[in-house]
C-alpha cells in the first residue's frame, strides 16, 4: 500500500516517482546510475518565451520553495525591463527617445548595458547589441527567414554599431550618437535574469542550487548534495539529436549558456544559413560550428560569450579564455573529413567534462 504524502513532503520535494534529475533541464541534470538516492523539488515560471526552473536539494531548506517562488517572481519585473517586443518596456522607451537626448536607466539594466560594452570590447565587436537590424532583414524576427538583398543590408548597416551608444556612469544615463540604432537583449537578458534570481536566492540563504532558463542558459550555486562530485552534474545536450548526450559538465558557483544553429536556418541556392548573425559584417556567423558551451562566473557573461564565440571560432575564442581565466568554453564541429563531429574543449579537463563514450 503506497503511503499517502502529506502536503509538508509535498512542498520539500518527497515525491514518490520524482525523476532524480529533475527531467529536461538545458543537457539534463546528469545523473549517475549508481547514484541519486535523493530526489530534487523544482519550482518553475514561464517568462521570456520559455520556462525557467529552480532545482533545489530535497528537505535542504524549510524555506526553499517559497524563496524559489519569490526569486522568480522578479521576472515579470525584469522582463517589462528588458523586453523588445512590450511597447510599454524600459527598452523601448531607450530606443525610441536615446537618439533625440540621454534617457535614465534603472541601476540593474545600466549595468547590464555596462557588461555588454566590455564583452564588445573583449570580443572586438562579434557582440553587440545594436545588431537588431540584421535580425529583422534576414527574417529571423519574424520567423520567416529569407535571404535578403544588397540595398537591404546596405540599408541594415546603418543602423548597427555599438559605437553609437554612449554610456554615462555619472547620471545613469543612455544615448544614441545616430538615429535608428536600436538595442536588443536576447542576446544577453536571460542570462541576466538568472543572476537576478540566483541573487535573491543567496539572499535568502539558500546556497545549493541550480536555476535555469530554457533550453540554453543556467546557473549553478553549490552542489547537489548526494553527488559525488564538487558541485551539480549536468549533461549537455547533442546539438543535433536532441535525445542524446556529449557527456558531462560539473558546475559549482558557475553559469553555463549554449550557442547554436541546429535549430533556427534555412536554405537559399544550395546554401544553409544560420540565425546567429556577425554584427560585423550582416553575414550568418559559425560556419562548421554545430554549438559553442561557455562557462562564466555569472549567466549573464556566458549567455553574450556563447554567442560572439560561436561567430569568433575556436582559436580566437581560446585567446580570450587565455586572458580571462575565469571563462571556458566547448566548441562542436563538424569534422571535415567524415561524418563525426569534432569537440574542442578549451579550459575544460577531467574531472569537470567526462564527454560521453560514444558521441557521432
Amino acid at each position: 500500500m503506497t503511503r499517502k504524502q502529506t502536503r509538508r513532503e509535498f512542498l520539500m520535494g518527497r515525491l514518490a516517482g520524482l525523476s532524480p534529475y529533475g527531467g529536461a533541464v538545458p543537457g539534463e541534470l546528469a545523473r549517475s546510475e549508481a547514484y541519486w538516492p535523493a530526489c530534487l523539488v523544482h519550482v518553475s515560471r514561464r517568462a521570456m518565451a520559455c520556462q525557467f526552473q529552480v532545482f533545489l536539494n530535497a528537505g535542504q531548506y524549510p524555506h526553499g520553495v517559497q524563496a524559489a517562488v519569490e526569486a522568480l517572481d522578479l521576472l515579470e519585473v525584469l522582463e517589462q525591463q528588458m523586453s523588445f517586443f512590450r511597447p510599454d518596456s524600459l527598452l523601448q522607451r531607450i530606443n525610441q527617445e536615446a537618439a533625440l537626448g540621454p534617457v535614465e536607466v534603472e541601476p540593474g539594466l545600466f549595468g547590464l548595458l555596462q557588461l555588454a560594452d566590455q564583452i564588445y570590447q573583449l570580443t572586438e565587436g562579434a557582440f553587440d547589441l545594436t545588431a537588431t537590424a540584421f535580425w529583422e532583414v534576414w527574417g529571423f524576427a519574424q520567423r520567416q527567414p529569407r535571404l535578403p538583398t544588397e540595398a537591404e543590408l546596405a540599408e541594415a548597416r546603418q543602423r548597427v554599431g555599438w559605437h553609437y551608444v554612449h554610456l554615462n556612469p555619472a547620471d545613469r544615463t543612455i544615448r544614441f550618437t545616430r538615429p535608428g540604432i536600436r538595442l536588443n537583449l536576447g542576446s544577453i537578458g536571460k542570462g541576466y535574469a538568472l543572476d537576478c534570481c540566483a541573487e535573491r536566492l543567496l539572499q535568502a540563504g539558500i546556497v545549493d542550487f541550480i536555476i535555469h532558463g530554457g533550453q540554453s542558459s543556467l546557473l549553478a550555486h553549490g552542489k547537489r548534495l548526494d553527488s559525488p562530485s564538487l558541485g551539480w552534474p549536468v549533461g549537455l545536450r547533442h546539438p543535433i539529436r536532441p535525445n542524446c548526450r556529449l557527456g558531462q559538465l560539473v558546475l559549482k558557483d558557475q553559469a553555463l549558456a549554449t550557442s547554436g544553429s541546429a535549430v533556427q536556418f534555412f536554405y537559399s541556392g544550395g546554401r544553409r544559413y544560420g540565425h546567429i548573425i556577425d554584427p560585423r559584417t550582416g553575414q550568418p556567423g559559425g560556419e562548421g560550428i554545430l554549438s559553442v558551451t561557455v562557462l562564466a562566473p555569472s549567466a549573464a557573461e556566458a549567455d553574450a560569450l556563447a554567442t560572439a564565440m560561436f561567430l569568433l571560432g575556436p582559436e580566437k575564442s581560446m585567446q580570450i579564455c587565455q586572458r580571462r581565466p575565469d571563462l571556458a568554453a566547448l566548441f562542436v564541429l563538424r569534422s571535415p573529413k567524415s561524418a563525426q563531429m569534432q569537440i574542442i574543449p578549451i579550459g575544460i579537463a577531467p574531472p569537470f567534462w567526462q564527454p560521453s563514450t560514444q558521441i557521432t
